[in-house]
């Protein structure tokens, strides 16, 4: 049984959360995993500057759902092609996550999923600056990731952080990946 085997088991074991819609906007992203060297890799990416919501942050290929979209799924599949050219075809279904409220309005799903590497990218260049790819089995060390206290419009939130190789992922991309690897803590990284 291969890692990606394993990991979708592991997450099978837990019935996703959703959280009410209320007046948000509906959103989902893709926790892309690769195997590499038969290790599970995780692919991130840092988006532009210019981007008027998560400018410069590293976040996971996703964004708000389109009227045409049928599921998350799709909107998760439709954006990751979009910014990274990863198509729908070529994504397996590993499983899901809880849902989360970002703090621009939107409700998201988080969908988790495996494509094949090496993977011919094609990047848009006006979402995406840089592709970063980090081994699962280093993105769960304890020593990497710590938590800080944020206020935000007036409310306090604990703010999660991982520093990996120079790269800083921290709010909700920090808090999905911190959910995953609790999710997986019980299976071979």
């Amino acid at each position: 049984m291969s890692s990606l085997d394993q990991i979708s088991l592991q997450l099978a074991r837990y019935a996703p959360q959703p959280m009410p819609q209320q007046q948000l906007r509906s959103a989902a992203v893709l926790v892309p995993m690769f195997l590499r060297d038969g290790q599970p890799w995780v692919l991130f990416t840092r988006r532009t500057d210019h981007l008027k919501n998560h400018g410069g942050e590293i976040s996971f290929p996703g964004g708000a759902a389109e009227a045409a979209d049928a599921d998350f799924w799709q909107t998760a599949l439709r954006e990751t092609e979009e910014e990274m050219g990863i198509r729908p075809q070529d994504v397996r279904r590993l499983g899901q996550l809880d849902d989360f409220y970002s703090v621009y309005g939107y409700h998201v799903k988080v969908c988790v999923g495996s494509y094949s590497d090496p993977y011919p990218y094609r990047v848009d260049g006006n979402e995406i600056a840089e592709v970063i790819e980090l081994p699962l089995a280093r993105l769960a060390d304890p020593q990497i990731y710590w938590q800080e206290d944020w206020q935000h419009e007036g409310r306090r939130f604990l703010v999660d952080f991982y520093l990996l190789d120079n790269h800083t992922i921290w709010g909700m991309t920090a808090a999905i990946l911190k959910q995953l690897l609790q999710r997986l803590r019980h299976a071979p990284l």
